[in-house]
C-alpha cells in the first residue's frame, strides 16, 4: 500500500489548490462585515496563540468553537472566520482558534494550546460548549473529549457535543508517511495523541462526519472513533456526506440551514 497516497488529499482532489485562497477570501469578507468581532484574543504568549470570537446580537446560547485543519502544519484561523456564520445565525457565539504549527511545535503541544484556547473562550461566553474541527482540527477537538485531554474540569463539564469532520483519530499510520519528517511523531506520541486509543469523557456525545468521496483512509478513520467510543458508552453518530470531498465538506458550516450546522449546534 502507498501510505503517502492514502493520506494525500491534495493529490486526490481535483483542483485542490483553489480551496485555500477561496477560504482566505471568504474569511476576510466575513470579518469585514462582522459587527461584534473580538479578534486576536491571546490565550498564551506564542504569536499564534490567539483566537477570534464572534458574538450574536443577543445573549449567546452558548459557545461554538471551530479548530482548523492543515495537517497541523498549514493555514491560519483567519481563513475560517466564515464558518462562524451558521452558529451566529442561531444565537451562538463562535470562536475560531489559531495555534502554533509543526515543526515549530509537536502535535501534543498543539493539543495543549487548543485546550487553553477553549478555556479562554469559555471565560467570555457562558452556557454549553460545542466543538467542531476539520481534518487535523477534527483530531484536535476529539482530543478535547478524551479523559486524558487538556480541558480543565470546569470547562469539560460544559462540553455538550463534538463534531469531528474528516478527522484522523489513530495517528500511528502517519509514522509511515513522508510528512512525518515535519510532524516529528514517534511511536509514543502517535499512540498518546490518538483519540481512538483513549477513553472518552463520561457522557461524551460525538458526531463523526466525513465526505463519502474522501480517501478511504479518512472514511475508515471517521468510522473508527465512533465504533470504539461507542464501546466506552459514548453517544456517537457517523455521517458520510454525499459527494463531498475533503475540502468542500466544511462549506455547510457557514450556512445556517445546512445539516452540518445542525449537527454542530444540536438543532
Amino acid at each position: 500500500m502507498d501510505w503517502d497516497a492514502a493520506y494525500s488529499n491534495v493529490d486526490a482532489v481535483v483542483n485542490s489548490e483553489v480551496y485555500p485562497p477561496r477560504w482566505a477570501a471568504a474569511g476576510a469578507a466575513f470579518r469585514a462585515k462582522a459587527t461584534r468581532a473580538h479578534l486576536d484574543i491571546a490565550y498564551g504568549t506564542a504569536p499564534r496563540e490567539k483566537l477570534d470570537l464572534f458574538l450574536p446580537e443577543s445573549t449567546p446560547i452558548g459557545l461554538a468553537v471551530f479548530v482548523h485543519g492543515g495537517y497541523w502544519r498549514r493555514f491560519e484561523k483567519e481563513s475560517y472566520s466564515q464558518v462562524a456564520a451558521g452558529a451566529l445565525a442561531h444565537g451562538w457565539a463562535a470562536a475560531v482558534v489559531g495555534y502554533t504549527l509543526c515543526p515549530e511545535i509537536r502535535i501534543s503541544g498543539i493539543t495543549e494550546q487548543v485546550g487553553a484556547a477553549i478555556a479562554r473562550a469559555s471565560q467570555a461566553v457562558a452556557g454549553p460548549i460545542r466543538l467542531a474541527g476539520h481534518s487535523a482540527g477534527g483530531h484536535l477537538v476529539s482530543r478535547m473529549a478524551c479523559q486524558d485531554g487538556p480541558l480543565p474540569a470546569i470547562v469539560a463539564e460544559r462540553l455538550e457535543h463534538v463534531l469531528t469532520i474528516s478527522g484522523l483519530h489513530d495517528l500511528r499510520p502517519l509514522l509511515r508517511l513522508e510528512i512525518n519528517e515535519i510532524l516529528g511523531l514517534d511511536a509514543y506520541e502517535a499512540t498518546a495523541e490518538s483519540p481512538a486509543l483513549s477513553e472518552p469523557l463520561p457522557g461524551t456525545c460525538l458526531t463523526a462526519w466525513v465526505g463519502d468521496a474522501e480517501l478511504p483512509e479518512f472514511v475508515r478513520q471517521n468510522a473508527l472513533i465512533a465504533n470504539i467510543w461507542t464501546g466506552f458508552g459514548a453517544e456517537t453518530q457517523v455521517v458520510e456526506d454525499t459527494r463531498r470531498t475533503h475540502f468542500d465538506v466544511i462549506e455547510g458550516l457557514s450556512d445556517p440551514t445546512s445539516p452540518i450546522t445542525a449537527a454542530w449546534l444540536g438543532l
